[in-house]
């Protein structure tokens, strides 16, 4: 199911642009919570809900992606999704109470689950599929950027005008957004008369937020909690019942035969223990610098920034090489430079210096640029022709397993000190513990590209030559060919 080529590269423009903004609405609030707090009388547990709303919801829209892209044209997608982004914008700016803005958040993740799915299946769709790990790196470029620039940018606007002016900002850009696509997108894609089965996106939506809420929660009740118990196992069992009704239907919501492809099973699991990683990290080092070290949040934000900073950078320098010297070595790469950091940070202190946390950090952030964008792609060439299914089940768990890592590892480090974190030193020991979980993490990701991962063709070609007897393993050797 290929779209024209006319029209192709408006539609990708339009769409990244619009990704980009949707992107960039996620965690800029999070810079803004002192000042919820404060306008509406609020907690600082009760302000994050503002930004975990949002990602609950992008979370259960995922899942979605795949009847989304078959039944509706790029037009409808376009704008419905920035309509609905549009009226949360305009109802945080108004919010007169923190559920008012939640509710205004809400819609904005509505758009933003539509949006940020669906640009990667235009891609793989409109683009030849020996250039889809370049265009994918252009995209993750874009996908990268937009978050940095979001959360400086969004701590400059808020000190000085106040955060209801981001989403003035939101406002104006969609605003613009909709004028162009008025003017660009042009309604060529194809569409399919696709049954919606409404009990499984209902289980899909207990099942997705019921985990991520659970595992969210696990940070402020920890394990015991029934706020944490009884999400997680409703979102389990709920999960259970969801992928057993897709093997029953004609046309189920997400074609989940797609996992009986080990490599592109493979190429998930990779992805999914790499965000657990990257966003477990993300919380902790945070922890370190400022709850252990007792440094101060704009030295913590320094210390992470220059990573940042690179790994917008090898979010294309990553699928560049992958075309020059294959998949493999480029992961292999990958995981290497992210061991490392995790090995210096089983050496930090209390008095670790700004440059030797600087410098670890950027390592280690190298390593996440050089893998993350390759091995997206690299798992759904294992499945071209199903892009749509692969992409909503690749999204979907990562997603979950973000929440995952985000969570637990802020447990962990807590468990490891003995009950709390502090400035002492069986803190210090906790978090260089915990890193070496992180390290031993990216040893199953370096063994399972040792092991499994491969540029497609040599795959292919070994295969091909294989002596396969036991005809029941064919389904795990097959490629599917458009």
């Amino acid at each position: 199911m290929n779209i024209k080529l006319d029209n192709k590269m408006q539609l990708l423009v339009l769409f990244v642009l619009a990704s980009s903004i949707v992107c960039i609405a996620q965690s800029i609030i999070t810079t803004g919570f002192v000042y919820l707090m404060s306008d509406f009388s609020v907690s600082s547990t009760q302000a994050q809900w503002s930004y975990s709303a949002f990602l609950l919801v992008v979370g259960v829209m995922i899942p979605l992606s795949a009847y989304i892209s078959r039944k509706f044209s790029s037009k409808t997608i376009f704008f419905f999704s920035l309509s609905v982004f549009l009226l949360g914008s305009i109802i945080c700016y108004f919010s007169t109470s923190l559920i008012v803005l939640i509710v205004g958040r809400i819609l904005q993740a509505i758009g933003n689950g539509i949006i940020m799915p669906y640009v990667q299946i235009l891609v793989l769709r409109t683009i030849s599929e020996e250039k889809w790990q370049t265009y994918m790196g252009l995209y993750g470029l874009v996908s990268a950027i937009a978050p940095v620039i979001g959360a400086f940018l969004g701590g400059f606007v808020i000190t000085i005008y106040g955060w209801r002016e981001l989403f003035t900002f939101f406002t104006v850009a969609t605003i613009i957004l909709l004028i162009l696509g008025v003017i660009f997108v042009k309604d060529n894609t194809p569409t399919e008369d696709y049954p919606l089965d409404y009990l499984s996106v209902v289980l899909s939506i207990i099942g997705c937020a019921g985990i991520m809420l659970g595992f969210t929660n696990v940070a402020d009740f920890g394990f015991t909690h029934y706020m944490v118990i009884l999400p997680i196992i409703i979102g389990i069992v709920t999960l259970i019942i969801f992928v057993k009704r897709q093997s029953k239907l004609e046309n189920p919501l997400i074609n989940l035969s797609i996992l009986k492809n080990k490599y592109f099973t493979v190429g998930t699991i990779f992805i999914c223990i790499l965000f657990a990683c990257l966003n477990g990290c993300t919380a902790l080092m945070p922890i370190f610098i400022q709850g252990i070290a007792y440094n101060s949040a704009i030295f913590s934000a320094s210390v992470l920034l220059p990573g940042g900073l690179l790994i917008i950078v090898f979010n294309i320098v990553g699928p560049l090489l992958t075309n020059r010297i294959g998949i493999k070595k480029v992961l292999i790469m990958g995981c290497i430079l992210s061991i490392i950091g995790f090995v210096t940070m089983m050496f930090y202190t209390q008095d670790s210096s700004f440059e030797f946390m600087t410098i670890t950090q950027s390592i280690r952030y190298i390593g996440v640029g050089l893998a993350l964008m390759p091995a997206t792609t690299w798992a759904l060439t294992m499945v071209s022709d199903k892009v749509e299914d692969a992409t909503a089940v690749s999204n979907t768990l990562r997603q979950i397993f973000a929440a995952i890592g985000s969570s637990m590892v802020v447990v962990i480090v807590a468990l490891l000190a003995g009950g709390s974190i502090g400035h002492n030193s069986a803190s210090v020991v906790a978090f260089n513990q915990t890193s070496l979980i992180l390290l031993l993490l990216h040893v199953v990701m370096l063994i399972l590209t040792i092991v499994f991962i491969d540029d497609k063709d040599k795959i292919e070609k070994s295969n091909t030559n294989a002596e396969t007897p036991d005809s029941s393993n064919n389904d795990w050797l097959t490629f599917r060919k458009k």
